[in-house]
């Protein structure tokens, strides 16, 4: 991928038209001069050479500019007539040669890596690598274009390059098809800039994320990883390389099983931060009773396993077992064997069914047949991509787990959103009795949909608040939490979570907590409330009138 490899093709392809285009107007050029002609008074002349250049150059191109300087005698023109088919057999091939290089792929290629490298030179703001381009890092690049984070795109298929170049994205998004196993590759995408901030690999092959994971941690010790396992052992593997953040979707799925059972209030405010209104629907209230899985694999284990820390009884038919393949005469899903599979499994008498196989047809026909079966019944169904949410909606399912949608904002928030994504990871230690009054707080404060932001006590996000802080002021949150046109009256302003610059987190701080410089805050606030506040902070007079009632 060296910079010369450009040069050197052009070179290579081209040396022998060249020589063929050298020496057809050599020859031409030479005879013009040897052979003697009459100038315009009678008298014998030869050409001098610039003569003969001047004449051969616009002959060869173009047959016929005229005679020049004095009208040819009839040996010269024998000898221009000869050279008129020369030189054009010598042009024609060297344009046909210039033609075959402009299609050449290998220098098209070599041109596509020179402006990959110009734009990743060019970066100067902070920069995500993302390897691999679908769907799922179509949102995440999306979102992060929205926050103003850059993106660089990486994939082996020309084709998703092509359709990512289509886009559009504004800012542009540097891309460039490539194998994103080779360290070259990962050189080349800037993971040894400064400004390079993180790497995405979310590919569904565990072993090709983590060589990404072994390679980028080689090349850049610094850059964060968000790298996708499916599996246990993988993810100890990922644990062992020293990799901070790493996505199992099925284990997220779990999660969120696990605290719809037991702590609703809590499964409310992690979907809430991402864009769930504040409100628990009738039909989001899962029932309690006997569950069935359909579908044995990653996600039906993961499952599985919420369910019994839930405590909550449950059977599964595993799709796949050598006794369902025998029993079954049909390789389509909804026929006789499969009703009877569903009524042994206790369908009629179930509160909830779950299908969680890898085809997203099955998992329509599992909820279709059971729904038929058990009109009652609360159906829960596996969305494999984000292609099939039109049918997934048209078929009523009470509660849908779309892979590709979790596993993009998972990213998104580790990426652009650190302390929202700290908040989410932090609910699960506490218990439903807390969340309940955190979500009566916001309720009552914002009403059912209030919005989050992060923000750093800084010269650049909060001038005169950094400002004062540093001077040695003692500021608490509560104070800046004052509405700035009457400070006897609370902003509409809730605290969710605050990190010192020292790395110490406090989970929904007091009013009387310290504000210090650096401090990172996650705020719940109006669209109205966010703005006085950041007024506030950024601006002497309205922070010294909440401070002090004066100003």
């Amino acid at each position: 991928m060296d910079s010369s490899n450009t040069a050197w093709i052009i070179i290579r392809r081209m040396r022998i038209p060249l020589l063929v285009i050298i020496i057809t107007f050599s020859i031409s050029i030479l005879g013009m001069t040897l052979i003697p002609g009459v100038d315009d008074q009678g008298h014998p002349y030869k050409m001098s050479f610039f003569d003969a250049f001047y004449f051969v150059s616009y002959m060869a191109s173009t047959i016929g500019f005229g005679e020049a300087p004095y009208t040819f005698t009839y040996p010269q023109r024998m000898w221009v007539s000869a050279c008129i088919y020369l030189t054009v057999i010598g042009w024609f091939y060297g344009i046909g040669s210039i033609v075959a290089l402009i299609q050449d792929k290998q220098l098209a290629r070599e041109l596509d890596i020179a402006r990959f490298r110009n734009k990743i030179r060019a970066l100067k703001e902070p920069f995500t690598i993302i390897l691999g381009y679908n769907n799922i890092t179509h949102r995440i690049i999306d979102w992060l274009n929205d926050e103003g984070i850059r993106v660089v795109v990486v994939d082996r298929d020309e084709s998703k390059i092509a359709a990512l170049d289509l886009e559009n994205f504004i800012p542009e998004v540097p891309s460039i098809a490539a194998d994103v196993t080779h360290p070259d590759t990962l050189k080349l995408a800037g993971i040894h800039k400064r400004n390079c901030e993180a790497v995405v690999s979310l590919f569904d092959d565990d072993m090709k994320n983590t060589k990404v994971a072994l390679l980028a941690k080689l090349l850049n010790k610094r850059v964060k990883l968000v790298i996708k396992s499916t599996t246990r052992t993988q993810s100890e593997h990922l644990h062992n390389l020293g990799v901070r953040y790493i996505e199992d979707p099925f284990q997220f799925i779990s999660n969120r099983l696990y605290l719809a059972l037991t702590s609703p209030n809590l499964w409310l405010l992690e979907m809430w931060i991402f864009g769930h209104i504040l409100r628990i629907r009738d039909r989001e209230t899962l029932p309690r009773g006997k569950y069935i899985i359909c579908g044995y694999g990653r996600m039906g284990h993961a499952l599985e396993k919420a369910l019994k820390k839930a405590q909550i009884p449950y059977t599964y038919i595993d799709l796949k077992s050598e006794q369902y393949k025998r029993e079954k005469s049909s390789a389509v899903y909804g026929d006789a064997e499969d009703y009877r599979e569903l009524l042994d499994a206790g369908v009629k008498e179930a509160a909830a069914i779950i299908a969680a196989t890898k085809d997203d047809l099955i998992n329509l026909t599992i909820l279709s047949t059971a729904k038929k079966l058990n009109p009652k019944i609360y159906t829960i169904g596996r969305e494999n991509t984000l292609d099939d949410v039109t049918i997934f909606k048209s078929a009523r399912i009470n509660r849908v787990y779309i892979l590709e949608l979790i596993l993009a904002q998972f990213t998104y928030l580790f990426i652009a959103r650190p302390l929202a994504y700290r908040f989410v990871r932090l609910l699960h230690t506490k218990d439903d009795a807390w969340g309940a009054r955190v979500v009566e707080a916001l309720h009552t404060l914002l009403g059912e949909n209030p919005i989050h932001f992060e923000i750093t006590v800084d010269e650049e996000h909060a001038y005169a608040l950094s400002r004062e802080v540093r001077k040695g002021r003692t500021v608490t949150l509560g104070e800046i939490r004052r509405s700035r046109a009457d400070r006897t009256q609370p902003e509409k302003i809730y605290f969710l979570l605050t990190k010192s610059a020292e790395g110490e987190v406090t989970l929904v701080p007091d009013d009387d907590t310290p504000v210090t410089e650096g401090m990172r805050l996650l705020v719940a606030a109006t669209e109205e409330s966010r703005t006085d506040f950041e007024y506030v902070i950024n601006n002497y007079y309205e922070l010294e009138y909440v401070l002090t009632g004066e100003g």
